[in-house]
């Protein structure tokens, strides 16, 4: 790739976020009230983001829960505990990550 290319590309993925970031201010104009479809989605879509996200950190867990993978289900059960008591996403990450690593070096 030379230096027009990349120049290209990155003007491109900034273009590209201007666009996504302003739209919906764009179409929302104005308005007082944000719309009731709007609300729901901010309602509802942050919880099935979250599932979607474990759902693909989990599907490589094995169904006999043996090795590796009763670890990766025990840092997920950590991290869940860990937020639950601080709410704090950066904490029950690092936390749970530290416990991983750390059940594959010592167990």
């Amino acid at each position: 790739m030379n230096n027009i290319q990349a120049f290209t590309a990155i003007m491109l993925a900034a273009a590209c976020t201007l666009l996504m970031r302003a739209l919906p201010f764009t179409l929302l104009g104005k308005r007082q009230e944000i719309p009731e479809v709007i609300r729901y989605l901010g309602n509802i879509l942050p919880a099935a983001i979250m599932a979607v996200l474990i759902v693909y950190c989990l599907k490589s867990v094995p169904m006999d829960f043996g090795g590796t993978g009763m670890y990766q289900l025990l840092a997920a059960g950590v991290c869940v505990l860990l937020h639950v008591w601080k709410k704090n996403t950066l904490f029950s990450i690092v936390g749970s990550t530290a416990f991983y690593m750390i059940l594959l070096q010592f167990a």
